[in-house]
């Protein structure tokens, strides 16, 4: 199984394929292609015909999206274990997830990850509104779950994967939150994955101009 997914320091939806399958312990090959590169468009339409990554190829089967990815990777290696056992705990984590995959856009357009920076942002009303909401989201179903352990529903699942990305953000940009938000930040930044995908960010050397947001600090 190959999981192909473009450099490391600026592409989130890369990192909610690659961390999917590494947290879970599924053997992949990993191919990196330089964004907006000849050759990251030409590898890319091999397998994809929307031509973004991440993109996995298991055998004669290609899965684009990291939604869909992850679904897959559910159905297929972790028997569903993917998500809470509970069920409604799996309906709430399915949800907060969806509106993760189709929303919070001034998050993303305001504050591009960019893991080896430290940089400066003035946010938006609705970036600061999206940040407020995600502090609430966090703080009440880490009280909620933090029986069973330290992520959003107690063990780690493909909710806490989808929030990888905005982990590295809110490091990248400073971001202050409430206590209980921060417990988790903390949690999640500090796993081992999280870990050596930062570390493999730092080694790039690759400069893509558009995600270099803010002022350097």
């Amino acid at each position: 199984m190959k999981l192909i997914i473009g450099n490391k320091n600026y592409s989130s939806w890369s990192l909610r394929g690659w961390l999917a399958l590494k947290a879970f312990n599924i053997p992949f090959e990993e191919i990196k292609l330089s964004l907006f590169s000849d050759e990251f468009h030409s590898e890319l339409a091999k397998h994809s015909p929307v031509g973004k990554v991440p993109v996995l190829v298991d055998n004669d089967l290609s899965v684009w999206d990291s939604l869909a990815i992850c679904e897959y990777i559910n159905e297929t290696y972790l028997d569903g274990k993917g998500w809470p056992e509970d069920k409604k705990n799996r309906a709430v984590a399915r949800s907060v997830v969806a509106d993760m995959h189709s929303g919070l856009f001034g998050i993303r357009n305001e504050m591009p990850m960019n893991c080896r920076a430290k940089r400066r942002v003035e946010l938006s009303d609705n970036a600061k509104k999206e940040v407020a909401n995600l502090d609430n989201i966090w703080s009440d179903l880490r009280a909620k779950n933090t029986q069973n352990g330290d992520y959003l529903f107690g063990t780690f699942s493909l909710a806490d994967v989808f929030f990888a990305p905005v982990i590295f953000r809110f490091s990248t940009y400073g971001i202050k939150l409430s206590d209980a938000a921060s417990a988790y930040y903390t949690t999640m930044l500090a796993h081992p994955d999280m870990q050596v995908w930062l570390k493999d960010s730092v080694a790039e050397v690759e400069i893509v101009s558009q995600a270099e947001t803010g002022e350097a600090v």
